[in-house]
């Protein structure tokens, strides 16, 4: 028998409400009979009338009220699905693998091509793939991308649909996946270049500083000193009038620019020509003016990006200048860097700085001295050199050393074996963070970089950080230092250690192995007093002699044994020229204990062929791939080092590879070589 058709909910209790006031009136009439008969009996007739009524209206208007009812279900979805087709906002379901099924008018507008049932959206566009549609029930993603050069916003949801199998007789959806992929698209095209536009008027703050201002000074003849300050004033003003900018001249050596940020990529696309533009006045001074310039770019506020520029010229000056440094709220990007730093004559630095560091250790119990992974002569001879200072204000150091190498070892063993020192001179990272405490301080020595020290762990929890480094910076530097002395143009952490023990301890002792220690370290990194050799350099040596320096130790402590001979020729007889003056070398099973160090020394030494301007030696070590980087004047091997994620100074520096394909890591030096070549930086 076919079940009649029934009403329910709301709908259905709006219809008894004349069935429940027919109640509501007998229950009335009840009372009104007992009070009173005749008005009893005219309420019964009128609650019997009204009754009648009602249920006449009710059974003859029942199906009236249906067939209404199903005939607005019906109105109303057809305007709901037209509706839905002409919303403004583009709209489609997916299946969860991509497939279409459904899209309105506005979506097929945005495709701008007739859609084929029973395709993937991703056909169309490629960004909106499986990949990236939520999985979760009602979890949306949101992304953009460009489609027929319009840019949009897609809002990705993961809309369920439980139950639909059990109700939809045309189509079965598995029950782990009964949900849809609703995507609706924003064209924020508009948005976008209006937000570019508001950019690019942005103001950019920079400092512009004459690195050498003195030096150049001292160079030309008095009257012509005013014509030379002129001269760079006016290379200055005319180079930052080209991008609409304006110039405020501080002090004779420092300026403070602002340029509008539309300009910003001209100037990155010029290379910064403005550094080699003031190189080029001459007017009879023996030394060319070099410039370094700090930029800082902030969306938050122009004070922001002021401090950026503060931020980013320090930066510069610490890597040794002639070079402009842009800071924004991703990183740091160093343009130039191609000229050595002039050399200070004054020691007035390392005076200032010596006294600052005698105030940290005075009001300290424990030093911690450390230099880079791998300790090599320098930041071994540095570290001692503090551990004396330390001793002559008569306080207790350690020297953390995780791992002596071959070449290291020599120098090394006089130490443990010397009973004038004590036995926990030397601490492995882990003793040195059990030790450890409030009352700490840490000098780092011959590295700026936290993650290049031999225990980066001391670093955070100790509050007290000096730093003493003769190597440029780098965007990672140790940027919680409350002491940090970095010189590029020191030839060595050695010879900065030297300078400053002379201002610690009037008169101060330095025991023969020591000062031995210090001048190795020197003549290491120096290639025996070759490259970066500076007067202070000297002066410095000289010193350490006067304190009993030994040199025919130092030079029995280095010499190689024939294995390393042997392995330093084959590295040199494998190196093949690259561009007609790049030297590139392998080291491959050289079966020896220290690789880099013998790789470092083969790339000096490859320097003495000529036509050669830099060096590159790879070898294999602990899993990775060392890179030695080596030159003499034309070529700044930092910068080509730092796109290599490593860094160093300008004729000295290094990277790792962490892996050990050689082929794949000359492949990636040669690659950074092209690119530097065809950008004009080398």
């Amino acid at each position: 028998m076919k079940k009649d058709i029934k009403l329910k909910g709301q709908l259905k209790l709006y219809m008894q409400w004349p069935g429940i006031m027919i109640l509501f009136l007998i229950l009335m009439n009840i009372w009104i009979f007992r009070m009173d008969r005749k008005a009893g009996l005219l309420m019964s007739a009128f609650v019997l009338v009204y009754a009648v009524v009602i249920g006449i209206m009710y059974f003859y208007n029942k199906s009236l009220i249906l067939a209404d009812m199903v005939e607005f279900a019906a109105q109303y979805g057809i305007v709901q699905n037209t509706l839905l087709k002409e919303l403004s906002i583009p709209y489609a379901i997916l299946l969860d693998d991509g497939k279409i099924i459904w899209t309105n008018t506005q979506f097929r507008e945005v495709l701008g091509t007739t859609i084929r049932k029973d395709t993937y959206l991703s056909k169309y566009i490629p960004e909106l793939n499986r990949g990236v549609f939520p999985k979760e029930e009602n979890e949306s993603v949101s992304l953009e991308f460009n489609y027929l050069d319009r840019d949009y916003q897609a809002e990705i949801q993961c809309v369920s649909v439980e139950g639909f199998s059990e109700t939809e007789q045309l189509l079965e959806i598995p029950e782990e996946k009964e949900y849809f992929i609703a995507i609706h698209l924003q064209d924020v095209t508009e948005l976008n270049r209006y937000i570019r536009a508001n950019e690019e008027q942005r103001l950019v703050a920079g400092l512009v500083y004459i690195d050498n201002y003195e030096e150049v000074m001292e160079s030309v003849e008095e009257v012509r000193q005013s014509l030379l300050v002129a001269l760079i004033d006016r290379k200055i003003n005319q180079y930052i009038a080209k991008v609409d900018g304006i110039v405020k001249k501080l002090e004779n050596d420092k300026y403070f620019i602002i340029i509008r940020k539309s300009y910003f990529k001209q100037l990155e696309e010029d290379k910064f020509s403005l550094l080699d533009d003031v190189k080029s006045v001459n007017i009879g001074n023996g030394i060319p003016a070099t410039l370094s310039i700090g930029l800082g770019l902030s969306s938050d506020s122009y004070a922001q990006s002021y401090n950026y520029a503060r931020v980013a010229i320090d930066l510069a000056l610490a890597r040794g200048g002639d070079q402009a440094v842009i800071k924004d709220c991703n990183g740091v990007t160093y343009y130039g860097g191609k000229r050595e730093q002039t050399a200070k004559n004054t020691r007035v630095k390392a005076r200032v700085k010596a006294e600052a560091l005698r105030e940290f250790i005075t009001v300290k119990d424990k030093i911690f001295v450390m230099g880079h992974k791998l300790t090599d002569v320098d930041a071994f001879g540095a570290a001692m050199g503090i551990y004396r200072a330390a001793l002559a204000l008569e306080k207790r150091a350690y020297i953390v050393i995780n791992e002596v190498s071959a070449s290291l070892r020599p120098l090394y063993e006089l130490f443990e074996q010397d009973s004038n020192y004590p036995d926990d001179l030397f601490l492995t990272s882990s003793q040195a963070m059990n030790m450890a405490d409030e009352n700490s301080m840490v000098v780092v020595v011959d590295t700026n970089r936290p993650m290049m020290t031999e225990c980066e762990e001391l670093l955070k929890t100790t509050k007290t950080i000096v730093v003493l480094d003769h190597h440029r910076q780098s965007s990672d530097n140790i940027d919680n230092a409350l002491l940090s002395y970095i010189e590029p143009y020191a030839s060595s952490a050695c010879e900065m250690v030297s300078e400053v023990l002379q201002y610690i301890v009037d008169g101060i002792k330095i025991p023969k192995i020591e000062a031995s220690s210090l001048y190795a370290g020197i003549m290491i990194d120096t290639n025996n007093f070759v490259n970066s050799t500076g007067v202070r350099t000297f002066e410095a040596a000289a010193f350490l002699r006067r304190c009993g320096a030994d040199i025919t130790l130092v030079r029995k402590l280095f010499r190689d044994d024939m294995e390393s001979y042997r392995a330093k020729a084959e590295i040199i007889s494998s190196a093949e020229v690259y561009h007609n003056k790049f030297a590139i070398a392998r080291g491959v099973d050289l079966h020896i204990e220290s690789p880099t160090i013998i790789g470092a020394q083969a790339a000096n030494e490859l320097l003495d062929i000529s036509e050669i301007k830099a060096s590159f030696v790879l070898t294999e070590y602990n899993g990775r791939i060392y890179v030695s980087a080596r030159s003499i004047d034309e070529v700044n091997v930092q910068i080509i080092m730092e796109r290599l994620g490593g860094g160093g100074h300008m004729n000295a520096s290094g990277a790792q590879f962490n892996h050990t394909d050689m082929d794949e890591a000359v492949a990636c030096l040669k690659q950074v070589i092209d690119e530097m070549i065809e950008g004009g930086d080398l």
